[in-house]
C-alpha cells in the first residue's frame, strides 16, 4: 500500500484540482519579467486611455499597473461581484487570451456618455445595450493597445475583434476563457479615471505562459537591438585598429635605418592628413513643383491598368450616436462645406484634387478646378 499514490498526489499530478501548491506561479515568473509586463501594459493602456477620451469626449487616465500572481480561487474569493468581461484574443503576432475586466457601474457610466448623455449610472442590471456599447468602445481601445504593443515587439500584432460579456468571477469558470490550463493566472490592475465621474479599477487577466511569451519577445527585440549597435561600434574600432597597425608594422621593418625615421614621420603626416575634414557648401533639395514633375516611375505603365476608386466628397459632420438614432425621412444634416465651395475628390480615399459640379445629360459629373502635381499623385495612390 506504501507504493500507492494518494488522491492529492493524483490531483496534482493531473492538475485537476485547486490543491496546487499556491508558490508554483511566483517561482515561474520572477520579478524582472513582472516590471517588463507591467510597463507593457503601462504603453498599451496609455495608448487605450487616449483613444477612449476622444471617444467619450472627457478626460481619460489610466495609470499604476500593479502586477500580481493569482490563483483561481484567489481571484474568485477576492471579486465576489458581477463584473464585465472583454475576451481579447491574438491571431497574429502573438498567439493566446485575455481578459479586460471593469466594474458594472463603470460600463453603465461609459455607455451612457457614448449615447451622449451627462454619465449617469442607471439603476438595474447590465443589460445588451450596455454590452455592445462597451464592445465598441473596447474594440478601439483594444485595437490602439495593440498597435503600441506591435511597435514594442517590432512585429505584426492582429487581434480578433473583442468579445463583450458578464463575467461572475466568484461562480464562473476562468479557465473555460483560457486555451490552456493555468492554476495561475497574471493581474495586471491600473487605476483609472474619466473626468469627474470615474475613479476606479481596471483589469487585465492572462496565463502566465502568454505573458511569458510577451516578455520573452519583447526582451529578444532590445537584446537585438542593443547587439546591432555594439556589433557596429566593434567594427568601426576593430577597422581603425588594423589600419594603425599596418601602418605601425610597416614603420619598424627597419628598426635601425635613418630611412625609416623618416617613413615613421611621413606615416604620421599621412595620419594627420587622413583626420582632416572636407568642408563643402550644403545643398538643399530643391522642393519647386517644377523639380518634381519627371520624378515619375519609368515602369509606371505596368500598373496603368489597375482600376481605382474615384470618390467625391460633398463634405463631413460629426453626430453623436443618440442623434444618428434620431434619424428618420425628411432629417436635414448639416455639412462643414459652404455653397459653392470646391468639391474635394479623393483616389482610393486620398485628397488629389478639387472640382466643381457639372450635369452632363442626365447624369452629375465634376469638373476638376485644381489638382496636384502627377508625381504626388503617384505617391497618394
Amino acid at each position: 500500500m506504501s507504493d500507492m499514490l494518494s488522491q492529492k498526489e493524483i490531483d496534482t499530478l493531473l492538475k485537476g484540482t485547486d490543491n496546487v501548491d499556491t508558490n508554483e506561479g511566483s517561482s515561474e515568473f520572477t520579478e524582472e519579467e513582472k516590471d517588463a509586463i507591467g510597463e507593457v501594459g503601462n504603453i498599451s493602456m496609455g495608448t487605450a486611455a487616449t483613444t477612449l477620451s476622444t471617444l467619450l469626449g472627457q478626460k481619460v487616465n489610466i495609470t499604476t499597473p500593479k502586477v500580481e500572481i493569482l490563483s483561481i480561487d484567489e481571484i474568485s474569493e477576492k471579486y465576489p461581484l458581477p463584473f464585465v468581461a472583454v475576451d481579447v484574443r491574438y491571431k497574429e503576432g502573438l498567439e493566446g487570451t485575455n481578459l479586460l475586466i471593469l466594474k458594472d457601474k463603470d460600463v453603465k457610466i461609459i455607455t451612457d456618455l457614448m449615447m451622449g448623455g451627462n454619465g449617469s449610472a442607471a439603476e438595474g442590471q447590465i443589460s445588451d445595450m450596455h454590452l455592445s456599447a462597451i464592445g465598441e468602445a473596447m474594440n478601439q481601445m483594444v485595437g490602439s493597445s495593440s498597435t503600441s504593443l506591435s511597435d514594442m515587439l517590432n512585429k505584426k500584432i492582429d487581434i480578433d475583434p473583442p468579445d463583450t460579456f458578464i463575467l461572475q468571477l466568484s461562480t464562473d469558470n476562468l479557465l473555460n476563457h483560457f486555451s490552456s490550463y493555468e492554476n495561475k493566472l497574471i493581474k495586471i490592475s491600473f487605476r483609472m479615471e474619466i473626468g469627474e465621474l470615474i475613479d476606479s479599477e481596471i483589469m487585465q487577466l492572462m496565463p502566465i505562459q502568454f505573458a511569458k511569451e510577451i516578455v520573452e519577445q519583447l526582451f529578444n527585440d532590445v537584446s537585438g537591438i542593443a547587439s546591432n549597435s555594439i556589433n557596429a561600434e566593434l567594427e568601426e574600432i576593430l577597422s581603425k585598429s588594423d589600419s594603425y597597425n599596418l601602418s605601425e608594422t610597416e614603420a619598424i621593418k627597419k628598426p635601425n635605418s635613418a630611412s625609416n625615421s623618416n617613413s615613421i614621420h611621413s606615416k604620421k603626416n599621412d595620419i594627420n592628413e587622413d583626420k582632416k575634414v572636407n568642408i563643402s557648401p550644403v545643398q538643399f533639395q530643391s522642393f519647386d513643383e517644377s523639380s518634381t514633375k519627371n520624378e515619375i516611375p519609368e515602369n509606371i505603365s505596368l500598373i496603368q491598368d489597375v482600376p481605382l476608386k474615384v470618390t467625391v466628397e460633398l463634405g463631413r459632420t460629426v453626430k453623436k450616436i443618440s442623434e444618428i438614432l434620431e434619424f428618420s425621412p425628411g432629417t436635414i444634416i448639416e455639412l462643414d462645406k459652404l455653397v459653392g465651395e470646391p468639391l474635394d475628390i479623393l483616389v482610393n480615399g486620398q485628397y488629389v484634387a478639387k472640382g466643381e459640379v457639372v450635369v452632363i445629360d442626365e447624369n452629375y459629373g465634376v469638373r476638376v478646378t485644381d489638382i496636384v502635381s502627377p508625381a504626388k499623385r503617384i505617391s497618394k495612390v
